[in-house]
């Protein structure tokens, strides 16, 4: 029962209608039997929405599109991870002191090691965007080596100079052999779900293709991916695995991770045209 005891956590956003959180959040928690739940807000002038999370409070608070950035200069802390990445998803409310984290790097990371350790691997990480940023921090970290592919030189080059990466243009792809393949763009989104990142037809059997996307869940580019003898990895493992961390920051509890897999999925079976 939601009660004056009951904790609350929240999505700040604009769009915030398509999210999966709500649902694979609240599981969760129901799951842990903690005494809380997780709202979506659309959140437009945000500084007024940090200050709400200093005075209601709000225990903790998701950060996603377009505030990932604006957000660090309404902080009183930051840790160095999300300040390196250049962008924070994560808010703790340590008893009215906001701490900024960044979950998305550790949740790329561990959704591929479901099917490759990146270290010492040869990846070819495709976009040059905020996604792909925090994607790039963590596959460098873990001694990986990044390549950087854009059809953009300028944005392309900034980032790969930012993370000590290689940079390439999107046409060279084919000859670059990468062992892992990582689509950090938003090509292959409904509506436009037959789009794809690069030809198929230049992959090659046995490299492990993850696709950031996962409205669809499986992409067309994932769908011809596996065709040709790859091993794919969806964009709902990475989104259940920064969850996952998330839940871990705001509880200093252990996330249920199938509950929360299964929440996000089933949610995302509803909101997936037949």
């Amino acid at each position: 029962m939601i009660d004056t005891g009951t904790c609350l956590f929240g999505l700040f956003g604009d769009p915030v209608a398509h999210s999966l959180g709500p649902a694979m959040h609240n599981r969760a928690l129901a799951h842990a039997g903690i005494d809380a739940v997780y709202l979506a807000f659309r959140v437009r002038d945000l500084e007024k929405a940090m200050a709400g999370v200093r005075a209601l409070p709000l225990a903790g608070v998701s950060i996603t599109i377009p505030h990932k950035v604006a957000v660090m200069d309404l902080l009183d802390e930051i840790d160095p991870e999300a300040r390196a990445i250049g962008a924070v998803n994560t808010v703790i409310n340590r008893g009215g002191r906001l701490a900024g984290c960044n979950t998305d790097a550790w949740g790329a990371l561990k959704a591929l090691e479901e099917k490759i350790s990146p270290s010492g691997r040869t990846v070819a990480l495709i976009g040059a965007g905020g996604a792909a940023r925090a994607i790039g921090y963590g596959l460098v970290k873990s001694g990986a080596r990044l390549l950087i592919l854009n059809r953009s030189p300028e944005r392309g080059r900034a980032l790969a100079g930012a993370l000590g990466a290689e940079f390439h243009l999107l046409d060279e792809f084919e000859r670059l052999r990468p062992e892992v393949v990582i689509n950090a763009t938003s090509v292959g989104m409904a509506p436009d779900s037959s789009a794809m990142v690069v030809d198929p037809a230049v992959l090659e059997p046995g490299t492990v293709v993850m696709d950031i996307v996962y409205n669809p869940l499986e992409t067309a580019f994932l769908r011809a991916a596996g065709a040709a003898g790859c091993r794919v990895v969806d964009g709902l493992a990475m989104f259940v695995y920064q969850g996952a961390r998330q839940f871990e920051l705001w509880t200093g509890r252990k996330a249920p991770l199938e509950v929360m897999r299964r929440a996000a999925g089933q949610q995302l079976e509803t909101m997936t045209p037949a």
